[in-house]
């Protein structure tokens, strides 16, 4: 059977993931249950490495979002950099680490959330 990045990279992700203390989604969720992670594409999503008639190579850009309930700033705070702090542990080897980005609140549906993003990339080879 030929590999594809929905099972390879985003649910294997997700798998290395479901250690930590939170709902983990490997695709954007139609609800959001607070504690949770999704790993979602950023831009640019792929980046053509290779290309030729039997091997296609890209790298892959994600941002995993780390959500919490937002009750209480301090605690919320506290919540959500331990779920960063597990996040990071987790992430298995091959992925490239970029950045993390300041918490921000979001409404997602009747939930209010305490998200911080974290970037990172990996390599996928599909051939044909």
């Amino acid at each position: 059977m030929p590999s594809n990045i929905a099972t390879d990279v985003r649910a294997a992700l997700a798998t290395a993931l479901s250690g930590v203390a939170a709902n983990v989604y490997s695709y954007v969720p139609e609800t959001v249950t607070p504690p949770a992670v999704a790993i979602l594409y950023t831009d640019p999503m792929m980046e053509l490495l290779l290309i030729n008639k039997s091997t296609t190579k890209v790298k892959l850009n994600f941002v995993i979002s780390a959500a919490v309930a937002y009750n209480s700033n301090p605690a919320s705070l506290d919540n959500l950099e331990q779920l960063i702090i597990s996040i990071l542990a987790a992430i298995p080897a091959g992925y490239e680490i970029g950045s993390v980005s300041r918490p921000s609140v979001s409404e997602v549906g009747a939930a209010i959330l305490l998200v911080s993003d974290i970037t990172l990339s990996t390599y996928y080879t599909q051939t044909i």
